[in-house]
């Protein structure tokens, strides 16, 4: 069982919007896609994802506080919790918002932006990831911004191809092609947090780390697999492979808290997420979540969310 296969389904990953950009110099764009920009394509989102993959030309990153980087074609640039960023033919230009370019889809169903000063052409095509849980342990402890270089042969030309069926997808079928485009975006994050994570330094500990030791990675696929499960200690040392000292020792080194401490806060973060999905009373996602009665799961969830599980609810269906 893999770790990170199964902390991805934790997300409840729900859909994705594909448009093409074609930028030429002088241009400088701020980007930024809001849930609600996902309407037509998805249920509102509690979380976003986004993502631009350079096709031709040159990209210049900035997001801030950081340096200015360059990118070129066949590189991809994931942004896990969708923070706001700036891209340009070249640094210093005074951006103008992306949101306010997107022009609307034409006879062949595709969304575009078309945008500059008519020099030096740049092509990206952007992709926008939802999901229903709102707060997950993976998207909090990712940098703001991951690039991954797919230069490099039959992988950019896979790529490639797979994004370009995507969008025709989305022209030809729009909402209907929800669940291609969806894989296929889930795939591409997968990848890019796969190579990060393979990037850090050994003897490092962390929750990233902790993906790639062997036992914890092993103990965090069972609980985000399994998370209604009646787990013990004993149960979770067995199945790890490890006596149950060893594995809370290696646990608490990576994790800073016990196996049963993370599955606790784990259960509340899905309890957050069912919320918001709906389809269940509060009594249903408090016995999930382990607790035998709704009033003492309502005091561990305002404890940590600050709210009853009523009162988020109802905010999350206003909002």
């Amino acid at each position: 069982m893999d770790a990170l296969t199964e902390i991805l389904r934790s997300l409840h990953l729900t859909g994705a919007v594909f448009l093409e950009a074609e930028f030429t110099a002088p241009w400088c764009v701020t980007a930024q896609v809001g849930p609600e920009d996902c309407g037509p394509y998805m249920p509102m989102p509690a979380s976003v994802i986004a993502y631009h993959y350079v096709l031709e030309g040159t990209v210049h990153l900035e997001l801030p506080g950081e340096p200015s980087v360059a990118l070129g074609p066949g590189q991809l640039m994931v942004f896990p919790r969708n923070d706001c960023h700036v891209l340009a033919s070249h640094p210093g230009l005074e951006p103008v918002s992306a949101d306010d370019l997107i022009e609307p889809a034409g006879a062949d169903g595709r969304a575009r932006i078309r945008y500059g000063g008519g020099g030096a052409l740049t092509r990206l095509f952007c992709g926008f990831l939802g999901g229903e849980a709102g707060s997950n342990p993976l998207l909090g402890n990712l940098p703001p911004v991951i690039t991954l270089d797919l230069a490099g042969g039959r992988k950019r030309t896979w790529i490639e191809g797979s994004i370009q069926y995507a969008v025709e997808e989305l022209a030809r079928a729009g909402p209907a092609a929800g669940h291609s485009l969806t894989r296929l975006a889930e795939l591409l994050f997968g990848e890019s947090v796969r190579e990060f994570v393979s990037g850090l330094p050994d003897g490092d500990t962390g929750w990233l780390p902790g993906l790639r030791d062997r036992h914890v990675g092993r103990a965090l696929a069972l609980l985000h697999g399994r998370p209604d499960h009646d787990w013990t200690l004993d149960e979770l040392a067995h199945d790890v492979g490890l006596s149950r000292s060893a594995l809370a020792e290696r646990f608490v080194r990576h994790m800073g808290q016990s196996p049963m401490r993370y599955l606790s806060r784990h259960r509340l973060a899905d309890a957050a997420s069912r919320l918001t999905r709906g389809g269940q009373s509060i009594a249903q996602i408090a016995g999930a979540a382990g607790y035998e009665s709704e009033a003492a799961f309502s005091r561990a969830f305002k404890r940590l969310h600050g709210c009853s599980p009523a009162a988020f609810r109802e905010a999350r269906r206003s909002g």
